[in-house]
């Protein structure tokens, strides 16, 4: 259906001046924005710099029609080619651009309207650049773009010139061995690399029912293209493959529907010489590579393949030999009995590829026929008392539980086979950049159950990967523990709710380096003697949110981890950046207080994203200002303390996007609420940036507006910060109609871009503003027991202040907010008839009747929500029954007068959308204005675009109404009958003499 141009309606001439808002009408003030205009903006998607630095690949991404993929030089103004393309990756070698081909959406559409879906849709293809030939001359040259056809899936190497992929078979061809030359491209030397002398008839079918197992399958043909030569090898019946991370080599599995070609194999990238690591009927699952290349590792049922309930084993093949040995199976010493090698269990080596990797489970009970017709089956749930989970939530994890594994390691070195992971303790984690000898155990079973009122609590272990035996280092750490193993892997750093402090524990025990205890087995005790340190006990301010207003224990400020090799753990006071060193105990300000001085909250800028420690000496500090909001950057030091020295501070918000892996470029992109967060590439200087991206050049064609901070003071005497919106041409005298938004706290944001397209719950400030409305977004402090309260003494005063200024117009004042902004607003309206008109998307309107409910997203009570997080009430329903009254805004809805419109939709699972129905039902009752907006099928946002740009039209038609006195739309005036759903959206403007 197509939506009206709300100035092409039905309506007059004054009500089209009134829908265009309160701008100047001078001949020389570009247009106001509308709902056609907005599709025109882009995002960009997916930026990229070459590893040498020189060549920078992005696409712009836009709400309707085909992504354009940019490839540029990153020095000069040299050409640029754009195409259709997304998911752009570099060679290692920076020779080359790899990059996926979406179908036009128009053939999507076109197709789709002729009723075609699923595989009948045309998959993407897959294109490779060559940048030296593309940029060969003056003009880009398109002819250096080679274009590789439909696939499936692909991979590029990360190192080397080399691209895998499977292409799409024509269905004409379906049955070819993949081995004939691409018709859309010159003859190229090929490899004839088949997995087994009968892999091309076997890829035929067989006409042996007996030999077929009805649930295999064949594989797909597999290219892999060396770019630098052209040359193509290409394997028929490719299961699964991968490339090594630092080394050239290259892995495969085969799949056969009748078990002739099956196996896995292995391919050195200087010569392309397959070598067969292991062959035989079976399943080839979980493939890896070692880091160097030098080992390659696979799950198989080859040895089992006839039994009814086929067992996986461990193989592991070395170079140069590459013949696979069995490391482990079901019987193998360490693994449990019972247990057996799970097929979904990723199988991966550790950083130094000392250690196996591998899954572990009970063994499931076989699986049984069942003749039983359909309508004599009982479906049930069993809701217990004593489950640790409720049954939502065991319901909505099912599949992953049935298919939950636990690690298990080999040592390769003397194949010691150890289980780590155990039923009580599941979760392992591993050092990040290097093989060490413990590894941190996690566990939350004892407390799951307070999961639905409480939060969330884990023990943390030490665990011996030489023998599996574990002690108990922390017990019952809370919701921000963030409990990591440094990345040499000797600490393990988490946070305290309870004390308030990070803390740091050696995981080797004192002694012996090992765990007490038996094998698998929980020592007892805290840590054998070895207490945590308190890595922030000698910081004199406090570590954790001091703005913290639930009644739960505050997050900490956070931590950028640990320095190279683990000499340092690195965490944020709320201004300044702090070093703790486990090994002397010593404690340094690494910025020297100067956040705290100058108000400044200085972070750790990660200029390398793959690194998983923080390097040693000079680094980049994020900068950003705690009350004027500015953003920039400093340098400093993380080996010592050091003044930071400013580099750039601006009244703009600037983020780190990316670096070359091979030079010192970076990405970088500054914003403010005029300015895109277009690209920007910088040496190192970051004031020398250069501008790489014009994504949205037509913002200047339209009006727009200026963002700026308030301050006022609430109800309880709190200092508080909002952002002003207000359009071009803005004059303070003028009495403008007022949009007020709101959730918590959020004028950090003053300079952040905002875009104009529709969204999935809340308004686009920058349409609005266009269009004529100042728009207020305030932050709201909280009083425990008191939210919808709290939310009144911030806000009102707020917009009461902005009135005194003398430029808000009293009688035109209009709220939207959703979720917890919703319930906001629905608490407020039972107060004060400030608003004229008020949009309160998914609210809570019954916080009992909501209490006990499910967030069936997760399968999660509700009860958390109101008793610790969001909700802020502090009790049980039956501890603090007239506080949960209190706040719910049902019980005082014969209070409320202003016209309000709800977005609640049928398939919310954050907020039961039968609290807007409790609302709307109530406010029907009591005659008084209200619409509610049901999605069908859409979660706690929109997801699709037709519908945001469908609620963005009506939230819009709502406001200009009561706010700008334009007329109403027929699904307000009249509204749209269930008889004639589907066959009007009733979005055409009612003229005055017809209502």
């Amino acid at each position: 259906m197509r939506y009206p141009h709300p100035g092409t309606t039905v309506a007059s001439a004054a009500a089209l001046a009134l829908l265009l808002g309160a701008a100047p009408t001078a001949a020389a003030q570009p247009p106001a924005l509308d709902h056609a205009d907005v599709l025109q903006w882009k995002t960009i998607d997916d930026p990229a710099l070459s590893p040498d630095g020189e060549w920078l690949a992005f696409v712009l991404m836009p709400m309707e029609g085909d992504p354009e993929l940019t490839l540029k030089a990153t020095t000069g103004d040299g050409p640029a080619v754009t195409v259709r393309g997304t998911d752009p990756t570099f060679t290692s070698d920076s020779r080359y651009l790899v990059y996926a081909v979406p179908p036009p959406e128009s053939e999507v559409d076109a197709l789709k309207r002729d009723g075609k879906s699923g595989d009948d849709l045309p998959e993407d293809a897959l294109a490779v650049a060559d940048i030296a030939a593309v940029f060969a001359g003056t003009e880009a040259q398109l002819d250096g773009i080679r274009d590789l056809g439909p696939v499936e899936s692909y991979a590029v190497a990360p190192e080397g010139s080399w691209v895998a992929y499977v292409p799409v078979e024509d269905d004409a061809n379906a049955d070819d061995s993949g081995d004939a030359d691409d018709p859309s491209e010159p003859a190229e030397p090929q490899a004839s690399a088949e997995p087994a002398p009968a892999s091309a008839s076997s890829a035929e079918g067989s006409d042996d029912e007996s030999e077929t197992d009805d649930d295999r399958e064949d594989g797909s043909p597999l290219v892999l293209l060396n770019l630098a030569t052209g040359d193509e090898t290409r394997y028929a019946l490719a299961a699964d493959y991968a490339f090594a991370e630092e080394a050239a080599v290259f892995a495969f599995t085969t799949s056969t529907a009748n078990g002739s070609g099956d196996g896995a194999f292995v391919v050195p990238l200087d010569d392309v010489t397959q070598r067969a690591v292991l062959e035989g009927e079976g399943r080839y699952e979980q493939l890896a590579l070692s880091k160097d290349g030098a080992q390659v590792a696979f799950l198989t049922d080859r040895d089992d393949a006839e039994a009814d309930q086929p067992d996986f084993t461990l193989y592991r093949a070395a170079a140069p030999a590459w013949q696979a040995a069995p490391l482990a199976d079901a019987g193998a010493a360490g693994i449990p009995d019972g247990w057996w090698v799970s097929e979904h269990g990723d199988v991966r080596f550790s950083e130094g590829g000392g250690l196996l990797l591998f899954g572990t489970a009970p063994r499931p009970a076989p699986e049984t026929e069942d003749d039983t017709l359909d309508e004599d089956k009982v479906r049930l749930d069993v809701w217990n008392w004593k489950d640790p989970y409720l049954q939502p939530m065991q319901l909505v994890q099912a599949d992953d539980e049935r298919e939950r594994t636990y690690t298990a390691a080999v040592h390769l070195d003397g194949g010691a086979v150890v289980q780590l992971g155990t039923t009580d303790v599941p979760d392992v984690r591993f050092a990040a950049e290097r093989d060490a000898p413990h590894a941190l155990g996690v566990t939350d079973l004892p407390y799951r159950q307070l999961l639905s009122w409480d939060g969330r609590y884990a023990d943390l272990y030490a665990i011996d990967l030489s023998s599996g035996q574990r002690r108990r280092i922390a017990e019952r750490v809370g919701r921000f523990a963030r409990a990591a193993v440094s990345p040499a892997g000797t600490h393990a750093a988490w946070w305290d709710g309870d004390e308030r402090h990070w803390k740091v524990a050696r995981l080797a025990a004192s002694g012996d380096g090992g765990g007490d205890g038996n094998g698998g087995g929980d020592s007892g005790g805290d840590s054998g003697g070895d207490k945590p340190l308190t890595a922030s006990a000698a910081v004199p301010h406090p570590v954790w949110n001091e703005l913290n207003d639930r009644p739960h224990n505050p997050s900490p400020y956070g931590s950028p981890g640990w320095t190279a090799d683990d000499g340092a753990f690195l965490f944020y006071d709320r201004f300044d950046v702090w070093r703790f060193e486990p090994e002397t105990g010593r404690t340094v300000n690494l910025t020297a207080g100067a956040g705290r001085t100058g108000g400044i909250r200085f972070r750790y800028a990660r200029t390398d994203p793959e690194l998983d420690h923080v390097p040693e000496g000079e680094a980049l500090w994020q900068a950003f200002h705690d009350t004027e909001k500015q953003g920039g950057f400093y340098r400093g030091r993380t080996d010592r303390e050091a003044p930071p020295a400013q580099v750039v501070m601006a009244d703009k918000r600037f983020r780190l996007r990316g670096k070359a892996k091979q030079a010192d470029r970076w990405l970088v992109t500054r914003e403010d609420f005029r300015e895109f967060p277009d690209l920007w590439v910088s040496d190192g200087a970051i004031t020398d940036m250069q501008r790489m991206s014009d994504a949205n050049p037509q913002q200047a064609d339209f009006r727009w507006g200026s963002a700026e901070l308030v301050d006022w003071t609430s109800n309880d005497g709190d200092d508080l910060q909002g952002m002003l919106f207000t359009p071009d041409g803005f004059d303070p005298s003028t009495e403008y109609p007022l949009l007020v938004y709101f959730y918590e706290r959020m004028s950090d944001g003053v300079y952040t871009w905002r875009t104009p397209r529709p969204g999935g719950a809340s308004v686009a400030v920058p349409f609005y503003v266009s269009r004529g409305y100042v728009v207020f977004i305030p932050d709201i402090p909280y009083e425990l027991g008191y939210p919808g309260e709290s939310a009144l003494d911030a806000v009102v005063p707020g917009v009461l202040n902005l009135i005194d200024r003398g430029f808000v117009a009293r009688d035109r004042i209009g709220v939207q907010g959703h979720s917890w902004g919703g319930y906001q607003i629905a608490y407020m309206l039972t107060k004060t008839n400030l608003f004229a008109a008020a949009e309160a998307g998914a609210p809570v309107a019954n916080m009992t009747s909501a209490y006990g409910g499910i967030r069936w997203q997760t399968g999660m009570s509700r009860m958390f929500q109101y008793e610790r997080t969001q909700s802020r009430i502090g009790g049980t329903l039956w501890e603090a029954t007239d506080t949960y009254l209190h706040n719910s805004p049902l019980f005082f809805a014969d209070k409320i007068r202003t016209p309000l419109l709800m977005m609640h939709n049928d398939d919310d699972g954050a907020v039961p959308w039968y609290q807007g129905i409790e609302l709307f039902v109530a406010l029907r009752r009591l005659q008084q204005p209200v619409w509610m907006l049901n999605y069908n099928g859409e979660g706690h946002g929109l997801r699709r675009d037709a519908n945001r740009k469908d609620w963005a039209v009506r939230m819009q038609q709502f406001f200009d109404h009561y706010l700008q006195g334009a007329p109403p739309p027929v699904w307000m005036e009249k509204g749209v009958p269930a008889v004639d759903k589907g066959n009007t959206l009733g979005l055409e403007l009612v003229e005055p003499d017809a209502r």
